[in-house]
């Protein structure tokens, strides 16, 4: 091990006047897998796409196997061996596995158009050195589950002979076997030499996968160290320059029992049976499950995003009609969903337009508000909801995902709701967000707010919530008290033991 496979030194860039890299260093080996850790905003994201070469740095130089590089372009970092990977997965999905794989202009050629025998094979060996035999190379990518689909993904770095493989938050919405079966894969690419770059903000993960982590503060390397250095409350201390006892979690008090939501008999069909719950004001209520028992479909249609959902729903002890989201709202439901910037979010918006969006959806409108009014109110919820952004009228494309996150929950807790449903409400968050976001529930909760949490998290649930409904295969199987509640039980339970 001669020289590393990845070099970055004094990287440095700037937006106008916010600084996101200073000056910084990062070493990474031929089969090493490297983590790179930090909350959002720490500068990981400008990091990786100026090795991705999708950024052009202001100043820092960048070695590969020893040769010094500076790309224009992302083509020039995968031509010379750099594949990047992303929760949002790039794929086609109506062209087949082996299309994907080689998209752009990598398939054999024939003298009268494209090779697709000798393509297909090339396919193959590709998934063949992931351990992927069971992969179809022309079964079509829609057809693939999401970590099949991630795998896929990584195929194609296989086809391009990739040097750096970056992995960014590419467990985030897999289930824990799921995770289980891409890290095979990924110990399995570092064997070959692969130096591979892991970022996740799930902490566990790191420890579980990674040799050697390099930690980001404000645009600055804080550590960089194997991983027997580390434990994990020093690790969130140098994330977030505060100790681990600072982000735990005040539950405060579980209110009234009287219901405030009153779910009976709620069916979607296939996906959702007979499901019938209650949250009072003033409790979290959480819903435990393996991907796909139904957790999701539920929240949905309790928000009137299926149209065919049958039962009987109250807020308040009022009946609710849920066909459609307005109704929902109007009965006093909101909906935090768990692709927030697909459906949580309109990403070319401001910050200003998305805070008022929810609120503004009901409302038959004459003459436009005032604008201070309008101002007033965004900027209150901006100083509660401890939103950074240049201004209110930046674009919320332009803010790290916790902040997106909270842009959400100012959204719809904006509308005074009486109950919030909410869908993996931490997903891809680091863990400084993850306890504002906590903060945030928790006080909603202590003004009698009833929320209903779904996550694939179970630790979270167990930090969250007062009760926890297990679902599995569609069908709601246990109530479990915070008291009573374990891992294993609700794996038990999750896996349809019981």
């Amino acid at each position: 091990m001669s020289e590393p496979a990845l070099e970055v030194r004094g990287m440095h860039k700037s937006y106008g006047g916010v600084r996101a890299l200073r000056g910084v260093d990062m070493h990474l080996w031929p089969g090493e897998v490297h983590a790179l850790v930090g909350e959002n905003g720490s500068g990981k994201s400008t990091l990786l796409r100026i090795v991705a070469g999708q950024l052009v740095p202001d100043s820092g130089r960048l070695w590969l196997d020893g040769r010094e590089l500076r790309f224009r372009d992302a083509s020039q970092a995968i031509a010379a061996g750099i594949a990047t990977v992303t929760q949002e997965t790039t794929l086609v999905p109506d062209l087949s596995v082996t299309e994907n794989i080689f998209l752009g202009h990598r398939k054999v050629r024939a003298r009268y158009g494209i090779d697709w025998r000798a393509t297909r094979a090339r396919a193959r060996e590709a998934l063949a050195r992931l351990g992927l035999t069971g992969i179809d190379p022309g079964a079509p990518v829609r057809r693939l589950r999401p970590d099949e689909q991630q795998l896929v993904e990584i195929a194609r770095a296989i086809s391009i002979d990739a040097r750096v493989l970056i992995l960014d938050e590419p467990t985030s919405s897999l289930s824990d076997d799921e995770v289980e079966g891409l890290f095979k894969v990924v110990r399995k690419m570092a064997r070959q030499d692969v130096a591979v770059v892991f970022v996740s903000h799930r902490i566990g993960e790191v420890f579980e996968i990674a040799d050697r982590a390099t930690i980001l503060r404000d645009g600055q390397v804080v550590g960089s160290e194997p991983m027997e250095r580390y434990d994990r409350s020093r690790m969130i201390q140098l994330m977030t320059g505060r100790a681990l006892e600072e982000l735990t979690l005040d539950r405060g008090r579980h209110m009234a029992k009287d219901p405030v939501l009153r779910v009976r008999g709620l069916s979607v069909p296939g996906r959702v049976h007979d499901a019938s719950l209650e949250v009072g004001r003033g409790e979290i209520v959480g819903l435990a499950g393996l991907l796909g028992a139904g957790r999701s479909e539920l929240l949905e249609a309790l928000f009137g995003v299926h149209g065919r959902a049958r039962g009987a729903v109250e807020v308040g002890g009022v009946p609710v009609r849920h066909a459609r989201p307005l109704e929902a709202m109007s009965g006093g439901l909101a909906y935090v969903p768990a692709d927030r910037k697909n459906l949580g979010l309109v990403l070319d918006m401001s910050v200003r337009e998305n805070v008022l969006m929810a609120r503004t959806a009901r409302q038959a409108r004459v003459r436009h508000p005032r604008r201070s009014a309008e101002q007033r109110a965004v900027g209150d919820s901006m100083r509660e909801f401890r939103i950074l952004a240049g201004s209110q009228l930046a674009s919320v494309s332009q803010l790290s995902g916790g902040n997106q996150q909270k842009v959400v929950l100012a959204k719809w807790l904006g509308t005074q709701p009486r109950v919030v449903l909410m869908d993996e409400p931490t997903r891809g968050v680091d863990v400084g967000a993850k306890a504002e976001i906590y903060r945030l529930l928790n006080r909603a909760k202590e003004d009698g707010v009833g929320i209903v949490v779904s996550s694939s998290e179970t630790p979270e649930l167990l930090l969250l919530c007062d009760r926890i409904l297990v679902m599995y295969r569609g069908r709601i199987v246990a109530a479990l008290s915070r008291e009573e509640a374990t891992e294993g039980l609700i794996a038990r339970y999750g896996m349809g033991h019981g």
